[in-house]
């Protein structure tokens, strides 16, 4: 009874920092978006003006700011304390099942920025090349190809809503390879070859695309790599190690190093306006070209994705490993056929929707 009520509490623990991490590393994201995108004060700045941070030069907050700022304190607590409830609530269900949960939405987030890449990639490389060619003007009027030459209406107008359209189709097709953004990227670099080689044309939203594509397939194929479990090990002794002692090699290596390396990319990219992530983001920053692609902001935001989706496998990890050591077999019951499914299968399928 001692070892079950054990085995119960670390469950608890388990789950509840799991998903507390992943809760606040979406906090983070949106903290960041309401003071620096929509001007609010948040906690930082409140405690700074209540005196609780010792800082100087920094001007008073108006009452309005004052009440905006404890609203946003009041809510991400309250939050945070929804998620360590509902953590909480289901000691008796496997952390396999709550490390696929996880799993799912590293999952969904890929397909969408998969998605998000290849439909901005194909219409931000035709309005550049309809600007180029002279034809825009026909298609849009001339009105409208002066704002499609504005960063900002091009990012807002454009870019941003085929990102919602790309995380519907996220949720609707849930199998797809990253070896299609690959042969794009091969495709594209080939055709850069042809044009120039072959019809002496060349242009700088072709050297852009595939910039574009290959950063997006790095960052983004990292967590895809580290979600089916394809990451090459380059250490000689994790290959002898026991069962336990992976299983605690992948929980020390992922609390140690993996979630730490995702929130110094976060907290030293977007700890400040000017900061490498939100300065690009804000500005809607492009290349020198003027007649390149306008997605160069849209690819120091690739930075945010991979260290989010990276943060919330490795908590899924995590989760995935404590169980392998603490539930008996490494088992879960199959609904469907009331037999035992080996934990590693059942991780397989859940991942298998990517």
């Amino acid at each position: 009874m001692m070892v079950e009520n054990t085995r119960h509490r670390i469950t608890r623990l388990s789950r509840m920092l799991a998903y507390l991490m992943v809760t606040a590393v979406f906090l983070y994201l949106i903290n960041n978006y309401l003071v620096y995108w929509q001007g609010m004060p948040g906690p930082y700045r409140l405690l700074l003006d209540r005196g609780w941070i010792a800082e100087v030069n920094t001007a008073p907050l108006s009452a309005t700011a004052v009440t905006q700022g404890w609203m946003q304190i009041s809510a991400y607590l309250l939050l945070l304390g929804v998620v360590a409830i509902f953590a909480l609530r289901s000691p008796f269900r496997s952390l396999m099942l709550d490390a696929i949960r996880l799993e799912q939405l590293t999952a969904y987030l890929v397909r969408a920025a998969f998605w998000s890449v290849l439909l901005i990639g194909f219409v931000d490389v035709l309005i550049s090349f309809l600007r180029i060619e002279k034809l825009l003007e026909f298609w849009v009027g001339e009105e409208l190809l002066t704002q499609l030459a504005r960063p900002v209406f091009r990012g807002s107008y454009v870019h941003y809503p085929l990102i919602g359209v790309a995380m519907l189709i996220a949720l609707m097709i849930k199998k797809i390879s990253f070896s299609w953004l690959a042969l794009l990227v091969v495709l594209a670099e080939f055709m850069i070859v042809l044009s120039r080689f072959v019809f002496s044309y060349e242009q700088a939203f072709m050297g852009d695309l595939v910039r574009f594509w290959y950063a997006a397939l790095f960052l983004f194929a990292s967590a895809y790599t580290l979600l089916s479990d394809g990451h090459v090990r380059v250490d000689v002794l994790y290959a002898g190690f026991t069962r336990v002692h992976k299983a605690w090699a992948n929980i020390l290596g992922s609390v140690l190093l993996g979630m730490p390396l995702c929130w110094v990319i976060l907290m030293q990219g977007m700890g400040g306006k000017g900061n490498s992530i939100n300065s690009p983001l804000l500005n809607f920053e492009i290349s020198q070209s003027g007649y390149g692609m306008y997605v160069k902001y849209l690819m120091a935001g690739f930075l945010v994705l991979f260290a989010l989706t990276m943060l919330i496998q490795f908590c899924s990890y995590v989760l995935f490993n404590i169980a392998r050591l603490i539930e008996a077999d490494e088992l879960l019951p199959n609904p469907d056929s009331g037999s035992p499914t080996d934990g590693a299968e059942v991780r397989q399928v859940s991942t298998s929707g990517v």
